[in-house]
């Protein structure tokens, strides 16, 4: 059986996801002293929100990937949200340097990438799926 499931009160469940977003016009800010910091952050802002943030590497210092585990109920908009909220105040107010890099604009663009990701695969779903009427 699956070791990343999880049993809640309410349901079963093993949902992960891959997201991406970068920093605003992919200005390269994110040294590796600010990488070190953004991933504490993200880690309590996850552990404060009650999801998990498993793994997170800054890309080319200009992008984050940051793989996550939630309930059902928590939206990975909500995730998202919280994690480029919260990263870029706190960032913000302990780096007052990396404001004024990025024009006292934002820190992170507005879009972000976001791939479901899963122990089994999409085929094997659809072949599990389509042998359940065969049992009858």
């Amino acid at each position: 059986m699956n070791n990343n499931i999880v049993k809640a009160r309410t349901c079963v469940y093993n949902v992960n996801y891959h997201m991406v977003w970068s920093v605003k016009y992919r200005n390269k800010v994110l040294t590796s002293e600010i990488e070190q910091r953004l991933i504490e952050i993200l880690q309590q802002t996850a552990s404060e929100k009650e999801f998990i943030v498993h793994q997170a590497q800054v890309g080319e210092q200009d992008h984050l990937h940051v793989f996550v585990s939630a309930h059902p109920k928590i939206a990975p908009s909500y995730i998202v949200k919280m994690m480029k909220g919260i990263s870029a105040r706190k960032l913000f107010m302990e780096y007052p340097d990396l404001k004024k890099k990025l024009g006292n604009g934002p820190l992170w663009n507005r879009s972000f990438y976001l791939e479901t990701v899963g122990s089994v695969s999409e085929d094997a779903i659809r072949q599990y799926i389509e042998n359940q009427k065969k049992g009858e």
